[in-house]
């Protein structure tokens, strides 16, 4: 994707599912959330681990399907093993009605997951960090 595009996909976005999403503070998901949150966004939280508990303020989902839809996610960030990512899509577009993009974390590259998004009409960035790419594009 350009870097309009990117921008274009930070500034349209409300609010995030954070698929992999770690309690811990040393770990990058909890990191990319905070900063996330920090900068207006709603993050909604999703780790079957620790479903039902509460992180960043907000009530965390076991999977994707679990979130009721007046939560309006629009994005997927997704903290996973690139092999899981073409369930994660497809769960996302059985669930997420307002979903517009899918984004995946440095080294997750899914070219199955993203060819399933696309070809839904979704944007897909892959292999790309919204916390780097924030500051490098919006300031």
């Amino acid at each position: 994707m350009t870097d309009a595009q990117i921008r274009e996909i930070l500034q349209d976005t409300r609010v995030i599912a954070i698929v992999g999403l770690s309690a811990k503070p040393e770990r990058p998901s909890f990191h990319v959330a905070e900063f996330l949150q920090r900068r207006g966004y709603r993050i909604v939280p999703v780790n079957p681990g620790l479903a039902g508990q509460t992180l960043f303020g907000e009530t965390v989902y076991p999977d994707l399907a679990a979130i009721p839809e007046d939560a309006h996610v629009d994005m997927v960030d997704i903290f996973r093993a690139s092999e899981a990512v073409p369930a994660i899509v497809t769960e996302a577009l059985a669930h997420l009605p307002e979903l517009r993009t899918i984004w995946t974390q440095l080294g997750v590259i899914s070219p199955e997951g993203a060819a399933t998004a696309r070809a839904a009409g979704k944007r897909m960035v892959m292999d790309r960090c919204p916390k780097i790419e924030y500051p490098r594009l919006i300031g």
